[in-house]
């Protein structure tokens, strides 16, 4: 048997040594660059991303989330709740633990009531260590997300919002937003006293994601509540006449409020059309503004109480003084007619303004002169807010006598010129109706009303028994009446500007302002329906909503007849 030669074979076994111990090299080589890779690896984690993992670490095992307080509630002046807050629940999720977003969407599309695909969205961003995927939604919600056990997806309660009488006084309450904060009417103006303190709540939990301890950082504070002056009933009651009138005449809009001119309370203040303060949204956003503090219009006649108060005070006419009247007046260029046509007429002073005549009540001003008749205007409250505990009140708008044309005592005695809110005309008229003092109007309970006097009480009450005139035989509202009390109001009728220095032919805004009983009043009434169709005239329109309003607060409010 032969094989290599000896030499032959030793330089074959050499080769392998060395061939093995190559490759024991570069296998230890590899291992010492695996080892040198992990060890940087590891000092880069150590260092560059130790805080980025430690937070990671940290969110996957603690949470801490801000807890609502539970704002305070709104509540009429007998208790009835007007705004509350309820139990409700969020759902959130940390995306950095959602192993299959797609699949979680999916399962939580249902009961969230919401889109597989936004949810998928916001649970695939894993750059987020929390958001959430509902807000404020019912308790059952919450109950059948839990029992889908879903690793990352949470629940946790929190108060909302709720407006168990839906569009009662909605306007004048307003809304509050997901964040529970007020976006608009008291809910805005009065956020410091309903919205209380929020509290800090950290939620730990195991490696399982089962949560171990759940500490209040800080206790959530509760807000406090607000009793209002409104009184319910009658609320609902001016509501419903404002929708029937709002509704007979198509009107653009319409405004309505009810308050004791002794103290200046809000008993009531209505806006059409309505809005469901539970669903905002499905109301047109004209709708949502609370007319009676901050819509402007030109008075009209209803002004003219204000005409005749100031030329009163000031000793120039007395109810009885006759004016020998033309059926027409010219102030400059302007020729100022009657609404209804009528030949030479004397008249007294008290029957210029039962039977609303222009060119009577031009005459009174002009008697009055521009320095003086400004005065009275802006005494009586005119041209700055009534600071009516209520956001987003209007100033109106009032020319300087600086500012006059040579027309412009033509138009302003009769209330064409300047313009004023609801809530002016209201309180000018309950300083008539108090004797001359004007109280603040308010709408909160126990609020500081500052009074102040516009007129003597003696002005006031010769004005006052003018103003039962109005709702008598050849007064311009005579079919409006309460069997059993006196009452005492204005109708007015007003044309808008029609926005190229003129006024409109067809656009009107038709108001009555009254109160009853006329010699001992307790309760105002002011009515203005914005651009009614069919009917323009505020005797036609406005007064018998004035007269539904009173024939039931009246005896509502046990208020004896005269």
């Amino acid at each position: 048997m032969s094989g290599p030669p000896p030499r032959a074979r030793g330089t074959s076994a050499v080769w392998l040594t060395r061939l093995v111990e190559r490759r024991i090299g570069l296998l230890f080589a590899a291992f010492l660059l695996l080892l040198a890779l992990a060890a940087g690896r590891a000092a880069w984690l150590g260092t560059v991303r130790a805080d980025d993992l430690r937070g990671r670490a940290a969110d996957q095992q603690a949470s801490n989330l801000e807890v609502a307080a539970r704002r305070g509630a709104v509540t009429d002046r007998h208790g009835l709740e007007l705004a509350v807050s309820e139990d409700a629940v969020t759902v959130f999720a940390h995306p950095f633990l959602i192993e299959r977003p797609d699949r979680v969407a999916w399962q939580l599309a249902g009961p969230l009531d919401r889109s597989a695909k936004a949810l998928a969205r916001k649970l695939s961003d894993r750059k987020r260590g929390f958001v959430y995927l509902g807000r404020k939604l019912d308790p059952e919600v919450g109950k059948a997300v839990e029992k889908l056990e879903i690793e990352g997806v949470e629940t946790v309660a929190e108060p909302r919002r709720r407006y168990p009488q839906r569009e009662l006084a909605a306007q004048l309450i307003g809304t509050v937003g997901t964040d529970n904060y007020g976006l608009s009417g008291l809910e805005q103006s009065r956020e410091a006293t309903l919205h209380g303190e929020n509290g800090r709540r950290r939620l730990v939990k195991d490696p399982l994601g089962k949560p171990i301890s759940i500490v209040d950082q800080r206790r959530a504070v509760p807000g406090d509540d607000l009793r209002l002056t409104l009184d319910a009933p009658i609320q609902e009651r001016t509501e419903a006449v404002l929708e029937e009138v709002g509704e007979r005449y198509s009107a653009r809009g319409a405004t309505a409020l009810v308050l004791d001119p002794r103290t200046g309370e809000l008993l009531a203040m209505a806006n059409w059309p309505s809005v469901d303060a539970n669903r905002p949204g499905a109301a047109l956003s004209p709708a949502h503004q609370n007319r009676a503090v901050a819509a402007s219009y030109e008075p009209g006649s209803t002004f003219k109480a204000v005409t005749m108060s100031g030329a009163l005070e000031d000793d120039l006419v007395d109810p009885e003084t006759p004016f020998s009247l033309a059926p027409t007046i010219q102030v400059a260029d302007r020729v100022i007619k009657e609404s209804h046509a009528r030949g030479p007429a004397v008249l007294s002073a008290a029957e210029i303004l039962a039977q609303s005549s222009n060119v009577g009540s031009v005459t009174i001003g002009l008697k009055l002169g521009a320095r003086r008749f400004d005065h009275w205007v802006r005494r009586f409250g005119y041209g700055r807010p009534t600071d009516v505990d209520l956001p987003g009140e209007g100033s109106g708008i009032v020319p300087s006598p600086g500012d006059y044309s040579g027309s412009s005592m033509g138009n302003l005695p009769i209330g064409q010129g300047l313009a004023a809110t609801p809530i002016q005309m209201a309180a000018a008229y309950a300083g008539i109706a108090n004797g001359g003092v004007v109280h603040r109007p308010h709408v909160v309970a126990g609020a500081r009303a500052p009074a102040r006097r516009v007129v003597s009480e003696r002005t006031a009450r010769r004005v006052s028994r003018m103003l039962e005139g109005v709702l008598g035989p050849g007064g311009t509202a005579q079919e409006a009446k309460v069997p059993g009390y006196r009452l005492a109001g204005k109708t007015g009728t007003a044309q808008k500007p029609d926005g190229f220095g003129g006024y409109s032919k067809t656009k009107y805004v038709a108001s009555f302002i009254g109160y009853a009983p006329a010699r001992n009043p307790r309760l105002l009434v002011a009515v203005a329906v914005d651009e009614p169709r069919g009917e323009i005239y505020g005797g036609a329109v406005a007064a018998p909503a004035f007269e539904k309003i009173v024939s039931f607060t009246l005896p509502y409010l046990r208020i004896p007849p005269d």
